[in-house]
């Protein structure tokens, strides 16, 4: 199977392509593919397809194209290439590996091409990189909007492409070949002036000087016709050399003549960083750099990043990232091969996280760059202030590149910045050091950890030639062993370094050992190296509060955390646990995924963990885990009354409940709903958190107190959850408890068509409630059973569920629970003709007060707008049928409520083609 984008949008498999059909449904696979493995929400799907003006049904279009698109990945047998388009909450993922999609192989083996020295090898990978293109990218989709930018991306990267290709070319002498390749698309691009300028001094190296000439003028005149402008500089250097003789002539070479290194002709400047290997330094230049980090892989595009950074006049770059990710490496990678363009490199550890050596005295810095740069150790300056002066005088007028690593602190850094325009200063930080952005106008490049493919290249990269080659007899295992490092370069390293020490153990083994968590951080640890001691370092330079939250993060039993739950865990205010976020945050232990809500790399979770369960042998806090299982009680008691204000809450807090450390607030449904889809994870997880620590009674809440949104996103794979949510009930003695997961667990699986499994749970919820006193639990509960039977058909039992439910819930004066039996007796009396009972059902719920103005309420009175519409269409009062149903479908657009639009219009068809042309 392979996913296309780069020409038209296309899904092939074995069979031949698979029929994606309209535009709108290949523009909602293209956004998912231009973000593979990452949750795109619904609303950026919308934008993608609808990118002007997304109709009011925009919502369940998309959502049915999505529909459409599972089941063709399923019909091309996209399970068996590990290819799954899955939802989360008001998201949707493509689950995939990104090898099977032509864009990304685009990108590795353009990436693979520029970190190779052999300039035929390189050209290789881009003729093949290149060969996967089939036309421009993303054809087939909406022609504006965010596919529009992304296809003009793609563009760019493939010109770029091209333009390395014809440097390669440049290089192994074939200028020529190189010239061809530039031709055709300067045609295309004809005011693309870095494609104008590479052909101009391919001709020229081709002997075609005046070729060359003729092509820089009619690219003048194209530009000052159609732009009004003058050729930028590039265009204007390459004229410059052509004219003087210094573009690198050299005479025609034919394809099998091999070209003397001394005669080889000198290459363009190139796009990206690919800049000349570096050539003999000379013994005044300065030069303090350490050796280059040795199996660098991967980085692409933060090595273009800095390079574009650190093109600018008096460049300060500040790369940071997570301790073990690489940022040392980076930096000096990058000093290394940009060295030759600088009068020299000074560099200096600063050992803000070192274990076992305070970091160096500024002025003893100051005086090791004086010396590098010729000032003789007895005419030093004695004070800092006097080094500092000097060292900027020295600066002013050199091209110096200063590369401070491991900075602990902005003002560490900013006396050892050079003071010269053409200077560059790269540093590398555990923190943010966001002073230099204010101060020197810095530009940050964060460092993530890297994905599958990179991590597996780096760990081959950093065996010897015998466990690479271990490496590829067990792929499976060697991709697996990347996993398990969760693409922390440091651990990468480390599981290297145990591979090239147990040469007999096969790739299996140790990846089954690093599989147990409890032993995983000890593995990836080799003398005094390893990612338990990197993290031990950053949290020893953060506050008391930061560290103390950090080690009750270790017992956080979901995915993320947001201040509510953090101060729930620390027990304190919201506002105190934000700021410790915050600081967590900037030292790289924690990442903001979205604003507010935080969550840790699986490496670091297992550290976290690690201190929590000490603490735990030392006494920890017993109520750490309670406090903040309470805060999902109190936060989800606070979103239900939001989204059904006009219900009674489901249940209440436990009988021994833990203060209360700060509860969200929600202004209505749309507010509570983004807070239930945020916090679904964490809501599961603290569900399996409380049943495994026997607190069965918080369980059963965490889960029916999700109603509001599972009945929402009914079919969105709610039996696990709900599951757990019987047992809990079950094993609390709390009948109660338990009809009300019974009819919450069976009405979802009669949506989900599992009507024996449903009748299995339904049948009992009723009668529980009655033994537990619940009239309005009962009242639902056969409302529920009603509707499972009903599948089968409208019987004399059903209607006595419902009409005893009724009784209930007007005993109880519960006007959501009336409605919903109302609700479920207007389909049946409607199965059954009796059209006139229908509207006496229908009279009676939409004259019912108090029902609000938002929330379920609401919905069902639509529902039995439209069943009163439909029941006097039968009787022959067309209409008042129209006036009533155009009235539901008004109310169902207003409140976003696709389904009830749907029915309306569907009864409406019949009175206006019009509207049946809009459906």
């Amino acid at each position: 199977m392979e996913f296309r984008l780069l020409g038209t949008v296309a899904v092939a498999t074995g069979s031949g392509e698979l029929p994606l059909g309209p535009t709108k449904r290949r523009s909602l696979l293209a956004a998912l593919l231009l973000r593979p493995n990452t949750a795109v929400p619904l609303v950026q799907l919308i934008d993608a397809v609808w990118p002007d003006d997304p109709p009011a049904r925009a919502r369940t279009v998309a959502q049915g194209h999505i529909s459409r698109l599972r089941a063709l990945l399923a019909q091309g047998g996209a399970e068996d290439y590990g290819v799954h388009l899955v939802t989360r909450g008001h998201a949707y993922v493509l689950e995939m590996p990104e090898s099977l999609l032509d864009a990304h192989r685009f990108e590795e083996l353009v990436r693979l091409a520029r970190d190779q020295r052999d300039a035929a090898d390189a050209a290789g990978m881009l003729r093949e990189a290149l060969s996967l293109w089939r036309g421009p990218a993303l054809v087939g989709v909406a022609t504006n909007g965010p596919l529009r930018v992304a296809a003009h991306g793609l563009e760019e990267a493939r010109l770029s492409a091209v333009e390395q290709l014809a440097l390669r070319y440049g290089e192994s002498g074939d200028h020529p070949k190189a010239a061809a390749v530039l031709h055709a698309e300067s045609d295309a691009h004809p005011m693309r002036e870095s494609l104008a300028a590479a052909l101009m001094r391919a001709l020229y190296r081709a002997g075609r000087q005046s070729d060359a000439l003729d092509h820089y003028h009619r690219t003048r005149t194209l530009l000052a016709d159609e732009l009004g402008v003058d050729p930028g500089r590039a265009l204007r250097e390459a004229y410059t050399e052509i004219l003087t003789g210094d573009g690198g002539r050299a005479r025609p070479t034919p394809a099998a003549e091999a070209v003397p290194p001394q005669e080889a002709p000198e290459a363009a400047p190139p796009a990206t960083d690919a800049p000349p290997l570096p050539g003999p330094r000379t013994a005044l230049t300065p030069d303090l750099l350490p050796r280059p980090p040795r199996g660098f892989t991967g980085r692409a595009d933060e090595l273009d990043a800095l390079t574009r950074a650190t093109a600018r006049p008096e460049a300060v770059v500040v790369v940071t990232g997570p301790a073990g990710v690489g940022k040392t490496s980076l930096a000096l990678h990058w000093a290394h091969r940009h060295a030759d363009r600088y009068d020299g490199v000074l560099f200096a550890d600063l050992r803000g996280f070192s274990a076992d050596s305070a970091p160096p005295d500024t002025g003893d810095v100051l005086r090791e760059f004086l010396i590098a740069l010729g000032v003789a150790p007895r005419e030093l300056p004695e004070t800092p202030g006097a080094l500092a002066a000097r060292y900027r005088t020295l600066t002013e007028q050199r091209r110096v590149l200063v590369v401070l690593d491991n900075a602990p602190a902005t003002a560490r850094v900013r006396p050892l910045l050079p003071a010269g325009p053409d200077c560059a200063a790269l540093v590398t930080s555990r923190l943010r050091l966001d002073g230099l952005a204010v101060s020197d106008l810095a530009r940050t490049i964060g460092l993530d950890v890297l994905g599958p493919c990179a991590s597996a290249a780096l760990l081959a990269a950093a065996t010897g030639a015998d466990t690479a080659a271990r490496l590829a007899a067990e792929p499976e295992a060697a991709a697996r062993l990347a996993a398990l490092c969760a693409g922390l370069p440091l651990a990468l390293r480390v599981t290297a370094a145990r591979l090239a020490a147990r040469p007999g153990l096969p790739i299996a083994d140790l990846a089954a050992e690093l599989a147990d968590e409890q032993r995983r951080l000890a593995l990836l640890e080799v003398d005094d190296t390893g990612v338990a001691a990197a993290l031990h370092l950053t949290l020893r330079t953060l506050p008391r509060h930061a560290t103390d939250l950090f080690s009750g993060l270790g017992a956080l039993p979901g995915p993320e955390v947001d201040r509510y739950a953090a101060a729930a865990i620390a027990a304190t205010t919201p506002a105190a646990a934000a700021e410790s976020l915050a600081r967590l945050a900037d030292a790289h232990l924690l990442t903001e995924r979205a604003p507010g809500r935080y969550a840790m790399h699986d490496l670091v979770r297992l550290y976290a963990r690690r201190l929590a369960d000490k603490a735990g042998q030392d006494g920890a806090d017993p109520d750490l885990l309670p406090r903040l299982l309470d805060h999902y009680i109190r936060a989800a008691l606070a979103a239900t009354a939001a989204a059904e204000p006009d219900d009674r809450p489901c249940c209440a807090l436990p009988d021994d409940p833990r203060p209360d450390h700060g509860t969200p607030r929600f202004t209505g449904r749309a507010d509570a709903f983004a807070w239930y889809a945020a916090q679904r994870e964490n809501l599961a997880a603290a569900t399996a958190a409380a049943r495994t620590t026997g607190s069965d009674e918080r369980a059963w809440r965490l889960v029916v107190l999700q109603w509001p949104y599972i009945c929402g996103y009914v079919r969105d794979e709610w039996a696990p959850l709900l599951e757990q949510g019987l047992a809990a009930a079950v094993q609390a003695g709390d009948p109660d408890a338990e009809s009300k997961v019974r009819a919450l667990y069976g009405w979802v699986l009669t949506e989900e068509g599992r009507l024996p499994e449903a009748l299995a749970h339904l049948e009992l919820a009723p009668g529980l409630a009655a033994r537990a006193g619940d009239p309005c639990s009962e009242a639902t509960a056969l409302v529920n059973l009603a509707i499972a039977l009903d599948r089968s058909g409208v019987g004399d039992a059903s209607l006595g569920h419902i009409e005893r439910a009724l009784e209930l819930a007007r005993a109880e004066d519960d006007i959501l629970t009336e409605l919903l039996a109302l609700e479920q007796r207007a389909g049946q009396l409607l199965a059954r003709g009796d059209h006139h009972g229908v509207l006496a059902c229908t009279e009676r719920g939409l004259s019912l007060t108090g029902a609000g103005s938002e929330g379920l309420a609401v919905l069902r009175q639509i529902t039995l707008r439209i069943a009163r519409g439909t029941a006097l269409s039968a009787l022959g009062r067309p209409e008042q049928a129209r006036t009533t149903l155009l009235q539901a479908r008004d109310e169902a657009v207003a409140r976003g409520f696709d389904k009830g639009v749907r029915e309306a219009n569907a009864q409406l068809a019949g009175y206006d083609d019009r509207t049946a042309t809009r459906r």
